[in-house]
């Protein structure tokens, strides 16, 4: 692929500072609002077409950020020399003109449902066609196995064959389990159905209520009546489920009702530990859905800079940015680019400038750096899932992920939210620069929303990569007092549209504070004597355990 690009990549290798400085701050002070802003401008404009997977504005992206780690002088990240990784994707669609659902009382169809308007689903095996007919209930409750928290849903019960109704979200009641109001991984639409498939069921349906989700139906219809991307697996996917779906409250309550239940006890009885499995007897569903399928391939874009000690040097900071967006769509007011300044040209900025900074610190560094700038993260944060599943670093040897997603674009605060704030030793490493520079770290302030599993350091945590993903803060300096309203109207408006664009309202002060930051507490934990761990009892501390047991 031709390289030349028409730009000039805005990157200032290798200052000469006076030595009076220790050489940390030297290469913190390269990191300005300006040089940040300069890969935001490029990344940004019409010109990349709002980097959409398999389009010219992801090819113009990755080569942007292959020629900026070339310039500065960062290492390809792939064992093979190169600077990708190739993300496997298959496409679905689903007919929506095709897709019915019924529900049977004993045996005669009592309700027709609407595809969209009552209930969402699709093929979870991959298959063209399912066809099921009077295909048995099981409630499940929020069908959560948990045993650090004595917590099983299923108590032993068979559920083969039949398709699993849930209740979504995960207990909230007691603040000794489940971390009282925070969302865990428990709670995520993607943990019931994947529980689907382990235990061998037919199906799986989640009860949609606006609480329990944290928002309303048109979300669903919205975000899985279009088309819907996986990581392509290779191999037989015969085993999973026929079939994954959402049904709407209305439409649950009638179901509980035609099994002689009430929705409202139900869900309430789920909340209890010694909750059990309730069959929905005397109904039953019909399910018919066709689908179509397609290739395709994004990539994911590595550069490492290698650490000097000689036994710590196999052990890596990652350092994450998804670069992708959303591409072109239909018009809005005459433009259909979805630039993407602060989702997520910002979080690249971020990486690349702390990449240009650790270069500088090159002999200083103990520990190695990765920085991995991951596509497909709007299709659902499927480049990252496909790099913890084919890591280039074992997830045993990797003691830290720093993501960034979104940084703070409108001005100074005095505080920054650390989205998975005490979970692991990182926030306590931040914490402590932040007390030295006058700040204060808080935590997610809408714990309740489970943001800590909608981002890329997810797919590294789940592999037991201790991470963290600092967001703004919102206590901000020399600004006028209702400042924190226009903030959160700009974000409502802007988020996921095309009007995510540099705008006047962005100072950039505030995001070269937040990543001097985190550039501090990133070269502390790159030369610390011990590794990052989670905290006792979290829900990754096992899987991490394991992984450092299993590490080369």
């Amino acid at each position: 692929m031709n390289r030349n690009l028409l730009y000039i990549i805005p990157v200032t290798i290798l200052f000469t500072f006076s030595c009076s400085e220790p050489p940390v701050e030297q290469a913190v002070e390269s990191i300005t609002a300006e040089s940040l802003m300069s890969h935001i401008e490029v990344l940004s404009s019409d010109e990349f077409e709002g980097r959409a997977p398999a389009t010219r504005g992801e090819d113009l992206t990755v080569d942007y950020l292959i020629e900026t780690m070339e310039q500065i002088g960062v290492e390809p990240g792939m064992v093979d020399g190169s600077f990708v990784q190739e993300i496997p994707l298959l496409g679905q669609q689903v007919d929506g003109s095709a897709a019915t659902m019924n529900i049977r009382s004993n045996g005669q169809i009592e309700e027709e449902l609407g595809f969209r308007t009552d209930f969402m689903a699709w093929p979870s095996n991959e298959a063209e066609r399912v066809e099921l007919q009077n295909a048995e209930l099981l409630y499940v409750g929020y069908g959560i196995q948990a045993p650090e928290f004595d917590w099983d849903d299923y108590k032993e019960t068979d559920v083969e064959g039949k398709v699993l109704v849930f209740k979504n979200s995960d207990p909230s009641g007691d603040p000794e389990i489940f971390d009282g109001d925070s969302r865990l991984y428990y709670g995520r639409w993607s943990y019931k159905f994947e529980k689907a498939e382990e235990m061998g069921a037919l199906g799986a349906i989640i009860i949609h209520t606006t609480p329990t989700a944290g928002y309303g139906w048109s979300v669903i219809e919205n975000s899985w009546g279009r088309e819907r991307f996986a990581l392509k697996e290779e191999g037989d996917s015969g085993s999973k489920p026929e079939f994954n779906g959402w049904l709407t409250e209305e439409h649950s309550e009638n179901l509980f009702e035609l099994a002689g239940l009430d929705l409202e006890e139900m869900l309430d009885a789920a909340e209890e530990r010694d909750f059990e499995p309730v069959p929905m007897e005397g109904v039953s569903l019909d399910v018919e859905l066709t689908a179509t399928y397609s290739d395709m391939s994004s990539r994911n874009v590595l550069g490492q800079i290698e650490g000097s000690d000689e036994d710590l040097k196999d052990e890596y900071v990652v350092f994450t940015a998804h670069y992708d967006h959303l591409g072109v769509t239909n018009p809005v007011d005459g433009d259909s680019i979805n630039n993407g300044a602060l989702d997520n040209a910002a979080g690249v900025s971020a990486v690349l400038e702390m990449a240009n900074a650790y270069k500088q610190l090159e002999p200083e560094m103990r520990r190695s750096a990765l920085f991995l700038f991951v596509g497909a993260e709007e299709m659902g944060l499927l480049g990252s899932l496909y790099w913890s599943q084919n890591p280039t670093v074992h997830p045993g040897k990797v003691t830290a992920n720093f993501n960034m997603d979104g940084m703070q674009v409108y001005g100074e605060t005095e505080d920054v939210v650390l989205v998975g704030y005490g979970r692991n030793s990182i926030s306590d490493v931040i914490e402590m620069y932040a007390e030295q520079e006058g700040r204060v770290v808080k935590p997610d302030p809408n714990p309740e929303q489970g943001f800590f599993y909608r981002s890329d350091h997810f797919s590294l945590a789940r592999v037991g990569i201790p991470a963290i993903f600092p967001n703004p803060g919102r206590d901000y300096v020399n600004k006028p007092d209702d400042f924190i309203e226009t903030v959160d109207s700009l974000s409502a408006v802007n988020y996921h549209s095309v009007g995510d664009e540099i705008n006047e309202y962005w100072d950039l002060s505030g995001m070269e504070k937040d990543v001097h930051l985190f550039f501090r507490s990133s070269f502390n934990i790159l030369n610390d004597d011990e590794m990052m761990s989670w905290e006792d009892g979290d829900e990754f501390q096992a899987v991490r355990e394991e992984m450092l047991m299993q590490a080369p």
